[in-house]
């Protein structure tokens, strides 16, 4: 059974930082390209940071330069380390696994909310 489990959300003023963990289980991890997505109300899913097994790493424009995402195979976790953090960037943040043979898991969220 696939776990994602998100941890490290929560009230920040603009111009913070919070550091997004998401620990895997059941799954290859090393293997997978794991992401981090946001989701603020009334708004669609999107992604923020893309990291493949091979360690290519992309991000949305919005957040190059201020969010950094990396991976340890050997704790099986993907981090999003959030700096210079803004009203806008408020939002649900879901965890993503994608395997190379077409499964695709998702987290249950964490909630990331800047405000002053």
């Amino acid at each position: 059974q696939v776990q994602l489990v998100e941890s490290g959300g929560g009230l920040v003023q603009p111009g913070g930082s919070l550091r997004l963990s998401c620990k895997a289980s059941g799954i290859i991890f090393s293997i997978n390209s794991m992401g981090w997505y946001r989701q603020a109300p009334g708004k669609l899913r999107e992604l923020v940071a893309r990291i493949t097994g091979g360690g290519s790493i992309n991000y949305a424009d919005s957040v190059k330069g201020r969010f950094t995402i990396s991976r340890d195979n050997a704790k099986n976790t993907v981090y999003l380390q959030m700096n210079s953090l803004k009203a806008e960037d408020t939002a649900v943040y879901y965890c993503n696994s994608n395997s190379p043979f077409g499964k695709t898991d998702w987290g249950q969220g964490t909630q990331v909310t800047v405000s002053s």
